[in-house]
C-alpha cells in the first residue's frame, strides 16, 4: 500500500535479523543484515531511523543469554551490513559527476 509507514516492518525483520546473526554468526546473517540496509534505503527510510531501531532491538537482546561484550560485538557487525548501502550512496553522490575530487 502506498504511503504506508515503512518503520513497523523494517522493526519486525530486523530484530528478526538480528536475532538470527546472534545465533548464527555467518554469511547468510550478514547477507540479511545487508539486504535490510539496501530496502531502507530504497524505501526512504532515514539512517536516524535505522540507527534507533538498531539501539531498540539490541535493548531488548540484551536480556538474552549471551555476555555484553559478545552482545556488543555482534550488534556492531550487523549494524556495519545494514549500514554498507548507505555508506555506499553516500560515496556515490560525494563522488558523483562534478565533484572536485
Amino acid at each position: 500500500m502506498p504511503g504506508a509507514d515503512p518503520l513497523p516492518r523494517l522493526r519486525q525483520n530486523y530484530a528478526a535479523a538480528f536475532a538470527r546473526h546472534l545465533f548464527h554468526r555467518d554469511e547468510a546473517a550478514l547477507s540479511a543484515a545487508y539486504e535490510l540496509g539496501r530496502h531502507s534505503l530504497a524505501t526512504g527510510v532515514s539512517l536516524l531511523d535505522v540507527v534507533l531501531i538498531h539501539h531498540e532491538v539490541l535493548i531488548e537482546a540484551l536480556s538474552g543469554l549471551e555476555g555484553p561484550q559478545e552482545l556488543a560485538d555482534a550488534a556492531a557487525t550487523f549494524l556495519v551490513e545494514v549500514l554498507a548501502s548507505f555508506e555506499m550512496a553516500r560515496r556515490a553522490f560525494q563522488d558523483g559527476p562534478g565533484s572536485a575530487g
